[in-house]
């Protein structure tokens, strides 16, 4: 019963504000930042301790992998254009992915982080089912990552248009792979608000970075981290 009641909560908070979002276009009204907040104010106002929530919830949680999995029809559609600017890709989203992960690593070096934190935070800039696939292969802690992964990609979501504007990008080549490297799914959807094809380059950067960020997590993570220690 609690599972139907929490999945339905959680469901109905999220297209609330989703429509709350959509109607009024403010940044801290995003789904993703709000539904949260309330799903917290429900639960401390019912006083409903937050792992009965978590587990009864949990159906939601399974449904990140065939999410996952998905990812593979937009690379099938779009495969004309990966093969075209491959390379460009390459490049862009590889650099993306070590300056995330070393500004990161430099960022809790100098706020003094616990070093659990500091593993959970390296692999904020990707989406969250793979973050979270990381989080534990490098030893974090996956439910911080997925803060974390959040926090990333509302806050790109909301500097991404203004820098994009301010650095006069007009390629959607470029608009696309840096709203995709930079906040993932939050940026797909701000970039389907520039066109098409700025989305379909959000995508693609979204899940390349999180493939070359999986290899990250054997090799560049734990060389970041032995350097600690």
């Amino acid at each position: 019963m609690n599972i139907l009641l929490f999945t339905a909560l959680t469901y109905l908070l999220y297209r609330l504000t989703k429509w709350s979002y959509k109607k009024w276009k403010n940044p801290l009204l995003h789904p993703l930042l709000l539904a949260p907040l309330m799903l917290i104010l429900v639960i401390s106002c019912l006083h409903i301790p937050a792992g009965n929530y978590t587990d009864a919830s949990r159906f939601l949680t399974h449904l990140l992998g065939p999410a996952t999995i998905a990812f593979a029809v937009p690379i099938y559609k779009h495969k004309h254009l990966l093969k075209k600017y491959f390379g460009v890709m390459l490049i862009s989203v590889t650099t993306g992915t070590v300056v995330a992960i070393v500004s990161s690593y430099f960022f809790s070096m100098f706020i003094h982080l616990r070093p659990d934190f500091m593993i959970s935070i390296l692999p904020r800039s990707i989406t969250t089912p793979i973050a979270i696939e990381v989080s534990q292969e490098i030893g974090g802690l996956p439910p911080l990552t997925t803060v974390f992964v959040i926090l990333t990609g509302i806050i790109g979501g909301i500097i991404g248009p203004y820098a994009i504007k301010f650095l006069s990008l007009k390629s959607p080549i470029a608009r696309g792979l840096a709203l995709g490297m930079g906040a993932h799914g939050v940026g797909t959807t701000k970039a389907m608000e520039f066109g098409e094809q700025e989305a379909t380059f959000s995508t693609l950067a979204m899940i390349l970075a999180a493939w070359i960020t999986v290899i990250w997590g054997s090799s560049l993570i734990p060389l970041l981290m032995n350097i600690t220690s």
